[in-house]
């Protein structure tokens, strides 16, 4: 597991939110042409030299951005980032098993997603998933690998999560995205900003640590941590490499972590 991100004591809860960058898009673009630019490694590597503690990627059965050869090129690159956490997320179901077995990343991030969905959009439904779910987390910490469930803001699903023997939920932020595109400080905002808290709360309570990711960027990664206690990770991708196309890697993440450590200090950017 990453020394740097504990999932037991009272520090996990406590400790400012780490930053995972998500590469796909990079392999997405390199996969346009045939000539192996961009480079997802180098990508990644930039990323981890600008200060971020760790690199995921979700590679998918079709290989539509990230392919094998990417999955064992970056769980190289990550030898010589000891401090820094590899997340993989993907369907248990599909291909993600295999490539868990092959390389043991830090942390599995299991994702409900069909063979040819255009991205993830929802989370597992438990307890209904449990039964099937819980001899490949089991698997996964019999390998030394970190299991996180991909969930909806559901309060009362996170005990089951964690009965199911995960270690953290992901919660799908799509939807408060949307809701702040609207504008901040609206009714709908606030009730949707309100279960999201309430979720990241039961799956505290319920001994679980917090990761978020999906559609998060610049102008909402700092309310949403203001709001939802205890985020131990945020996983951004498609924002960040938006981003890094005009301001580069290097200043990319020095804004997100920025914006990160606002959030983390009381009555800054409120």
């Amino acid at each position: 597991m990453n020394p740097l991100i504990l999932d037991s004591g009272p520090d996990h809860r406590s400790a400012i939110t780490a930053l995972s960058v998500n590469v796909n898009k990079v392999a997405l673009l390199r996969n346009s042409r045939h000539l192996n630019i961009p480079s997802v490694v180098r990508a990644a590597q930039c990323c981890l030299q600008a200060g971020c503690q760790g690199i995921t990627i979700h590679p998918r059965p079709d290989e539509r951005h990230i392919r094998a050869g990417d999955v064992h090129e970056i769980a190289a690159l990550m030898q010589h980032w000891p401090q820094a956490e590899f997340n993989i997320e993907g369907n248990p179901f599909h291909n993600l098993m295999d490539i868990v077995r092959a390389v043991r990343p830090h942390q599995a991030t299991f994702v409900p997603d069909s063979v040819d969905q255009f991205t993830s959009d929802h989370g597992w439904n438990l307890p209904a998933d449990r039964a099937r779910l819980q001899p490949l987390i089991e698997e996964c910490h019999a390998l030394g690998v970190r299991v996180s469930l991909f969930m909806d803001p559901v309060p009362q699903a996170m005990v089951h999560a964690r009965a199911a023997g995960a270690d953290r939920v992901e919660l799908y932020t799509e939807g408060y995205a949307r809701e702040h595109a609207q504008g901040r400080g609206t009714p709908a905002l606030a009730q949707c900003l309100a279960l999201y808290a309430a979720s990241a709360q039961a799956a505290l309570q319920a001994g679980l640590g917090v990761n978020a990711g999906h559609d998060l960027n610049l102008d909402n990664l700092g309310d949403f941590l203001r709001a939802v206690p205890g985020v131990s990770e945020v996983s951004i991708g498609h924002a960040l490499v938006a981003d890094a196309l005009e301001r580069g890697y290097a200043a990319t993440v020095a804004a997100y972590l920025d914006a990160i450590r606002a959030a983390s200090r009381p009555g800054v950017g409120a």
